[in-house]
């Protein structure tokens, strides 16, 4: 898709923050985005309008049932799609003598079996039309060991392994890989993101703007790009 012009391209997440920051970029594009949210919705609603009138999508991407729904409506009222941003993630904190399965849960049931399936969802789709475009959000925390996110690490590395394993799966048709955004500072950054600011060979945290940069590139590129990882993290991931 060396052109977005026109393109169908479904965010999940893409009410606030990198996710809004990415369906916005897309629109700049001449995408047609989709916006997905669970709960966010007057912050979903007003992404839509500045995306020009975009779609939306409510699912608990805990569910895979869910996730079917979803993937079904898009189906239904956009009738294909061309790209998939799986963005939606949580984040949480813990001593890992701590945390409980239900913790463990939390992260991994949108971190990393809803990325799968919407991987699964959206791969279906996009195969009636010949083919398409996922990006995965993963993180610097699935590239580097973080010692009170030992299960947000978990699932960010299993979105790494996962997209090159589905890279594989479903080509030559849909090409699949990761951004792995650094520290991307909002209003609630707390002493130890500003710390890992301070640790960034480039001095700075990242923007929204700087991630979807790397996510267009790769919805845009041949499908001789697939299965790769792009950290966009100021260099931190090399200390």
């Amino acid at each position: 898709m060396s052109d977005l012009t026109g393109k169908i391209i479904l965010v999940t997440g893409a009410a606030k923050r990198i996710g809004r920051g990415i369906a916005l970029r897309l629109a700049a594009e001449g995408a047609r985005v989709a916006i997905h949210y669970n709960r966010s919705e007057a912050e979903a609603r007003r992404t839509a309008e500045e995306c020009g009138g975009a779609e939306l999508f409510r699912a608990n991407l805990e569910s895979v049932d869910e996730i079917a729904r979803m993937f079904a409506e898009v189906g239904e009222r956009v009738g294909r799609l061309d790209g998939l941003v799986n963005n939606a993630a949580r984040f949480t904190r813990f001593d890992p003598l701590d945390i409980t399965e239900k913790d463990w849960d939390f992260i991994h049931s949108v971190n990393l079996k809803a990325v799968f399936f919407c991987c699964q969802n959206g791969a279906r789709l996009m195969k009636k039309t010949g083919g398409g475009r996922i990006v995965n959000l993963s993180s610097l925390g699935g590239i580097r060991p973080w010692a009170e996110h030992a299960h947000y690490c978990a699932s960010k590395a299993g979105v790494i392994m996962l997209t090159r394993a589905l890279a594989k799966a479903f080509a030559p048709e849909i090409t699949v890989n990761s951004v792995a955004p650094g520290v991307i500072p909002f209003a609630d950054i707390d002493e130890r993101g500003k710390r890992m600011i301070e640790a960034t060979p480039a001095r700075r945290g990242g923007t929204p703007a700087e991630v979807a940069d790397a996510v267009v590139y790769f919805l845009k590129a041949t499908n001789f790009v697939t299965g790769q990882t792009l950290a966009v993290d100021g260099g931190l991931s090399q200390k």
